[in-house]
């Protein structure tokens, strides 16, 4: 057992022979408990439709609520896509892959696309010297403050609130998704062809029991809440106070993962929809780990404890975070930039 005086994520980093052996305890796949969390959310996903579609000629306002839980298990099939995605889901590599494609087409998310995207970020998360795939974007006061008016008018748009959680996600995963990224190889173009092909497969057959119009109407307004959801949890997985950023030359892999990924503390009834990914500075020091083994990790290993949490009320002054502030090495908002301006006058006035 590990404890609080062999590993300090804060003072020094964590030691590689301490971590590796704490996290490889718990990597080890439960074929039972995978099939039971593939069973208990698809289940309730088809029953919810069935529902969905009834209320919908009673009532739209009956709907509503109906669409939120239905949103909540789409956010929980994204977890069982995200871990097939790291290949932590069943121990069998085509497993992963099967159910990968499988829930990929319900998230309208292209398996070996996502998973390289992904893998990029896991491998590149707070090295300020490598930013820009699979991560939110990220200036540092300084760049800000050199870029051009129009550069600076895209980034404000692009941070803003609206856009971040109601515009960016229905585009990324309606419209974005949908199209090959010409960086990757041809298993990952392929993958969103097929992609499309299993989500046109399921739209016709799901059109001929329901209507073209309630599944549309449906499915968008599903997609709607869960991609505003999905995108808010990864923000604030790296958006939080106190958040580890470091340039190339001193950037450490087990220092960004606990101090670069928050533990967000979540109400139960959240953390279940979420599949414990709130824990996700454990999930990114072992990304090999199932979902339904993190929080046993979190709750048996000291040095997982000794990250300070981020909950649930505390998470939403990450909407004031806009910058990168290298000097004081935390993260600011615009009105950071109004008081250097000022001090700068000042100092010229002098």
């Amino acid at each position: 057992m590990v404890t609080d005086s062999t590993i300090d994520p804060v003072d020094s980093k964590p030691d590689p022979q301490a971590w590796k052996k704490i996290v490889v305890k718990y990597q080890t796949p439960s074929l039972g408990r995978s099939t039971w969390q593939i069973v208990n959310t698809l289940g309730p996903t088809a029953i919810l439709w069935a529902l969905m579609y009834w209320c919908l000629s009673v009532s739209y306002w009956l709907t509503v609520p109906l669409i939120v839980l239905q949103a909540g298990f789409m956010v929980r099939t994204f977890i069982i896509f995200h871990d097939c995605g790291h290949g932590s889901f069943f121990r069998s590599r085509r497993a992963n892959d099967t159910w990968g494609y499988i829930t990929g087409v319900l998230t309208f998310a292209p398996y070996y696309l996502w998973r390289w995207e992904h893998a990029i970020h896991h491998a590149s998360s707070g090295d300020l010297d490598r930013r820009g795939t699979g991560d939110m974007w990220t200036m540092t006061v300084q760049e800000y403050l050199e870029a051009s008016r129009w550069r600076r008018f895209a980034y404000r748009l692009a941070r803003n609130p609206f856009i971040v959680f109601v515009v960016a996600p229905v585009v990324l995963f309606l419209i974005v998704h949908r199209i090959p990224s010409k960086k990757s190889s041809r298993r990952e173009r392929n993958s969103v062809h097929w992609t499309n092909l299993g989500i046109l497969v399921v739209a016709l057959g799901m059109s001929a029991i329901f209507g073209w119009k309630a599944y549309l109407i449906l499915q968008v307004a599903v997609i709607a809440v869960a991609s505003s959801a999905g995108v808010w949890l990864f923000y604030v997985q790296h958006q939080f106070e106190g958040v580890y950023w470091e340039r190339g030359e001193n950037w450490d892999y087990a220092t960004a993962a606990l101090q670069g990924s928050s533990f967000y503390k979540l109400p139960k009834i959240l953390q279940w929809f979420s599949g414990n990914i709130g824990f996700h500075h454990i999930h990114h020091l072992s990304p090999s780990i199932p979902n339904y083994h993190l929080e046993k990790a979190h709750k048996s290993e000291p040095l997982f404890q000794t990250v300070k949490p981020v909950t649930f009320f505390g998470s939403f002054k990450s909407f004031t975070f806009r910058l990168w502030d290298e000097q004081r090495r935390k993260l600011v908002g615009y009105g950071h930039l109004r008081a250097l301006r000022r001090q700068q006058r000042a100092q010229l006035n002098r």
